[in-house]
């Protein structure tokens, strides 16, 4: 019974939320209340999801003092000279923009953290896509694939948890599976020199003066965006970076440029070292950043208010998100579901449980967060993959193929803060993103199993 509400559950919220008939953050609270209610939990509901936002207090706080921090970096002009040396290096054409991207958010990527990745790549490319004309969907479909694959990188998530879980070293889960990463990257790159292909196009057809055969673009022309890869041209939506389009904003501060630079770099030097908490991190680095640039407490306050519905709209999805998984653990529907998939593994199928785990790991990871799978289903199918002579390193390496996909699920606050910053719809990005995420995971599960990474027994 749980089993069925469990997937019924996250069937009805994806499809509530790709058709549009909820916004994601009422579906995250409504579906699974009603659910849970079914499980016969009743008032405990309420437990379970304070629990989980008890665990999710540091995420929003991370998320919503580093929105703060770099809507502050953006806002006195930290990337304006960045903005335009991507222009600039990619002659305004849209093809180069959305691979510009995908190099940008992989070398961003390397430190682990996606919440992190997707600010400063949003920061930094959302208002050439604006100026441009490309549509952000394109933008959010392109880093949330190249995040997802360099999301197996030994001091990211899922490996740390695989080599948890079964006790095996992170960096023999990693190494073996670098031809894997680079086949998934290679992939992602095609994707985003198509993407980038058909923006063109799209935008030859809407605007043939501008986009036409030899027409040029300054680094400023244009500010309008589009909003899904429609024929005409969407007003640009108002988000984090909407102000780095002002060159004549007040809230610049040239001469304190090298100040915030220092700053900036000194804030991502201590995140990549992590000897302290990013929440706090980014609490003090918003406090000397505000103090320094806007001395008057009255400037300080409207700074703050400046950013107040991109904060609103990132926390409160992440609240919303406790929900979800507080009601999927806490009724046990997790733990059933789990249980169910290996449950209906046959025997026969045991040589290839390897791969069997990587098939799982792309739906499993989707609907049920990083932990429930690593330390919940990997050590029962890794068990079940012992008794066919499989490693454990064998099993952990096919289970982090399915990470390009995971990192797009609704249940990563990473993934609400692309899409809150980009100003994009969830369904428009899963409608864009799922299928290549999709085939990136196959490919990379292809590749480990060509070169010996994931074994068949």
């Amino acid at each position: 019974m749980l089993v069925v509400l469990g997937f019924l559950m996250i069937a009805t919220f994806m499809g509530l939320i790709m058709s549009k008939r909820l916004t994601p953050l009422l579906a995250l609270i409504i579906v699974p209340t009603v659910f849970g209610l079914f499980t016969g939990a009743g008032l405990g509901l309420g437990d379970m999801v304070m629990d989980s936002v008890k665990d999710m207090s540091s995420t929003a706080a991370l998320l919503m003092f580093a929105i703060i921090y770099f809507g502050l970096m953006i806002d006195v002009g930290l990337f304006d000279k960045l903005v335009n040396l991507i222009v600039r290096a990619t002659g305004h054409d849209p093809a180069k923009v959305v691979v510009g991207t995908m190099i940008l958010t992989a070398l961003v990527s390397l430190d682990g953290d996606g919440s992190t990745t997707y600010i400063v790549v949003t920061a930094a490319m959302l208002p050439v896509y604006q100026r441009l004309g490309l549509s952000p969907v394109v933008l959010t479909c392109v880093a949330g694939l190249t995040n997802g694959a360099l999301n197996i990188v030994p001091w990211g998530g899922p490996t740390a948890r695989a080599s948890a879980a079964l006790k095996v070293e992170a960096t023999d889960i990693f190494l073996p599976m670098l031809p894997s990463l680079g086949a998934g990257l290679v992939v992602i790159f095609v994707f985003a020199v198509l993407l980038g292909r058909s923006e063109r196009r799209r935008l030859a057809v809407a605007d043939p003066a501008r986009w036409g055969a030899g027409a040029t673009v300054g680094a400023g022309s244009g500010t309008a965006g589009a909003a899904g890869g429609s024929g005409s041209p969407a007003p640009v939506s108002m988000g984090l970076t909407d102000t780095a389009l002002d060159p004549n904003r007040e809230s610049l501060r040239p001469q304190l440029f090298w100040f915030n630079l220092v700053l900036t770099v000194a804030i991502m030097v201590l995140l990549v070292v992590d000897v302290v908490p990013l929440p706090y991190l980014f609490m003090v680095g918003s406090a000397v950043a505000l103090v320094v640039n806007f001395p008057r407490m009255t400037d300080q306050a409207k700074m703050l208010v400046s950013h107040s519905s991109s904060i609103i709209a990132v926390v409160s999805m992440v609240m919303a998100a406790a929900v979800l998984t507080g009601i999927l653990s806490g009724t046990g529907m997790v733990d059933a579901m789990s249980q169910w998939l290996v449950d209906v593994i046959p025997s026969s199928m045991g040589p290839y449980m390897a791969v069997l785990t990587g098939l799982i790991s792309i739906p499993a990871t989707f609907f049920m967060s990083n932990d429930a799978f690593y330390f919940g289903v990997l050590p029962v199918l890794t068990e079940t993959g012992a008794h066919y002579g499989i490693p454990a390193v064998d099993m952990a390496r096919a289970s982090i193929t399915g990470q390009p996909v995971h990192m797009q699920s609704p249940l990563v606050p990473a993934i609400l803060l692309l899409v809150s910053l980009a100003g994009v719809q969830l369904g428009d990005h899963h409608k864009k993103v799922l299928w290549r995420a999709l085939v990136v995971s196959l490919v990379m599960l292809v590749v480990g199993v060509l070169v010996g990474a994931v074994a068949i027994g």
